[in-house]
């Protein structure tokens, strides 16, 4: 049996806090999706293609990584991918708390569903998507937070070059 894992998110930007996860991940799984979220509800700094995109590029070095985008609840996209194993990670309790929630409703759904929570990377414990906005909508260095190969098109969505 394949074990299949699915890493969702908005990854709106992706950050060196996700990819960590990501690597980290991918050796625990056969096959780990990459799951961004379509949320309509939310306006994003990136179309879903720009961060499925960037994403696939960024982890073009794993090979046992995949990236698709998702709408709707999670373990109908689990269950459309076989696969059983969702990671999440956790930066501080706070996080946990409604992390467990998340995972206990999905298993509920679908009792064929773990999580695995991997503990953030001290490194990025403090880092988010939110923060990369905040500090790249005024132009301060965000080389720290995202990937090399993204900077400029972040800074590119807040006017600078």
């Amino acid at each position: 049996m394949i074990r299949r894992g699915v890493y969702p998110g908005s990854f709106d930007p992706v950050t060196k806090g996700h990819v960590d996860v990501i690597e980290r991940a991918a050796k625990l799984v056969d096959e780990l999706t990459v799951g961004v979220l379509n949320n309509s509800a939310k306006i994003s700094l990136f179309s879903i293609d720009e961060r499925v995109s960037m994403i696939e590029e960024i982890t073009a070095h794993i090979g046992n990584v995949k990236v698709s985008s998702f709408d709707g609840l999670l373990v109908d996209f689990m269950k459309k991918l076989d696969a059983r194993f969702v990671i999440r990670g956790l930066r501080a309790v706070s996080d946990f708390e409604l992390e467990l929630q998340v995972a206990q409703s999905n298993t509920l759904v679908n009792p064929e569903v773990d999580t695995i929570f991997l503990a953030t990377n001290l490194q990025y414990s403090y880092l988010s998507s939110t923060v990369v906005k905040e500090f790249a909508s005024y132009g301060g260095d965000i080389s720290h937070f995202v990937p090399e190969a993204i900077i400029d098109r972040v800074y590119e969505k807040y006017g600078f070059k």
